[in-house]
């Protein structure tokens, strides 16, 4: 199948994965710097202080891009490199991202701007962080500054990227930044982003999306009640709870039961419905894996705060080295229900991809047939909802570089380009060769 004209063939990073120079031209300290410099938080102990060194070697990472025949690039902006801790701009910062967009147009490489991708200010976060209704008023003052400086050149515009991650897991499972385990704090942090999100949409106007990572979430025996209502408690955390306000202007009423206890609709105030769930122009979405939960006692149990009766199960179905199953279909499954079940808005996939384990030859070439294999299955799943009706209007491959992989360190490699963190060279892997004749032909091999 030829994909759509005009289907944009992209690559993803997020600023705190990729960039490094973390106390270089005025940039702040981010919850993610405090967060993985303290002992036990992260795998090696590693830091992105360097990370893949892209503030350095934006030139060169440019050049990979065209190399790889990409015609879009999705990145974040890292909110304390533009904002000061006294809260005023840094023009060094606003800087580095003008010559990051200016480069894309020069080489017709489109820019998709996400604006948060986790890096919250640390000195907010010493405020009470997204707990703290506050938060999201400074991060649409933060929007205003970035919309200001770029909004000339930059005409796809993300708000927030995964905020079931940025809430759930930083705040009540504590396997992100900033680390904490209150379940009360999580909830409030739900809402406030997503609350910051419609304010950022309202003064963004055109253009505006969010990317939220979803998942198909299936009962391990569907005839069994227990495992039946286990499955619909995480798919209301992990889906629902995003889309249904973000789409429809309204929370899920059995989610809102589920999270009584933990007195998450007392921070919803009156107008904060109609902000969040103002139209958006497209949706993004991250796709990894699939659940397969049960409600009965096994399995392992992932940090879903509210839910704390609910265990995956194996599929016994091959995994990446992050130890999630290859579930291609539920692409297909995840498209299709956006499609059948919410107002249908354009779609990105604005990550999709697989972490192995690499070897790099001496040249720091990879073979990695298996992420190879992966790209086209998962792609194999966009065309099917393509030609089932679904308006995806792009891919873009998780990642364009090996970098930072949060509390995973070093150790876990997304990149279609391999980096040699000693070095910093670039070496476009045997998935990033062939996803870029992919790109130049806009279509599947036969």
């Amino acid at each position: 199948m030829v994909f759509p004209e005009g289907f944009l063939w992209g690559a993803a990073t997020a600023a705190y994965q990729v960039e490094g120079a973390a106390a270089e031209d005025g940039r702040c300290e981010s919850v993610w710097d405090v967060f993985s410099r303290t002992p036990g938080r992260v795998a090696g102990g590693d830091t992105g202080d360097v990370a893949a060194n892209h503030y350095h070697l934006l030139d060169v990472d440019l050049a990979l891009m065209t190399e790889l025949n990409l015609n879009a690039y999705r990145f974040s902006v890292s909110w304390p490199r533009v904002i000061d801790d006294d809260g005023a701009v840094n023009r060094k910062g606003i800087d580095f991202y003008e010559r990051l967009v200016d480069g894309l147009l020069d080489r017709d490489i489109t820019p998709f701007l996400t604006l948060y991708h986790w890096d919250l200010p640390q000195r907010l976060e010493d405020r009470g962080g997204w707990a703290n209704r506050d938060t999201a008023q400074h991060f649409a003052d933060y929007a205003q500054v970035v919309h200001d400086a770029l909004g000339d050149r930059v005409q796809n515009w993300t708000t927030l990227n995964e905020p079931y991650c940025a809430s759930l897991l930083g705040y009540g499972a504590g396997v992100h930044a900033p680390g904490r385990r209150e379940p009360r704090a999580a909830a409030a942090a739900v809402h406030h982003l997503l609350l910051a999100h419609g304010l950022a949409r309202s003064i963004i106007r055109s253009n505006v999306s969010i990317t939220l990572n979803l998942y198909p979430v299936d009962p391990v025996n569907p005839d069994d009640p227990v495992d039946v209502d286990a499955a619909r408690r995480v798919d209301g955390l992990q889906n629902r709870l995003f889309l249904d306000p973000v789409l429809c202007g309204r929370y899920p009423a059995d989610v809102l039961a589920d999270l009584e206890p933990l007195g998450f609709a007392d921070h919803i105030r009156s107008g904060d419905l109609a902000l969040i769930g103002a139209p958006l122009d497209s949706l993004g979405v991250n796709y990894y894996t699939g659940h397969h939960v049960t409600g009965q006692p096994g399995g392992t149990t992932p940090e879903w705060i509210g839910s704390e009766h609910a265990h995956n199960v194996s599929r016994n179905l091959p995994t990446t080295a992050m130890g999630w199953e290859e579930l291609p279909e539920g692409l297909f499954t995840v498209l299709n229900r956006l499609h059948h079940e919410y107002p249908r808005l354009p779609i990105h996939i604005t990550e999709n991809g697989a972490a192995y384990d690499d070897v790099a030859d001496h040249r720091g070439f990879v073979d990695d047939p298996a992420r190879q294999r992966y790209f086209e299955q998962h792609l194999r799943a966009v065309e099917k909802a393509i030609e089932a009706g679904v308006d995806v209007r792009g891919y873009f491959a998780w990642s364009l570089l090996d970098n930072f992989e949060w509390a995973e360190g070093y150790a876990k490699r997304f990149g279609i380009a391999h980096v040699d963190f000693d070095t910093f060279d670039r070496t476009p892997k045997l998935s990033g060769r062939w996803y870029a004749t992919v790109a130049r032909a806009n279509a599947l091999p036969e």
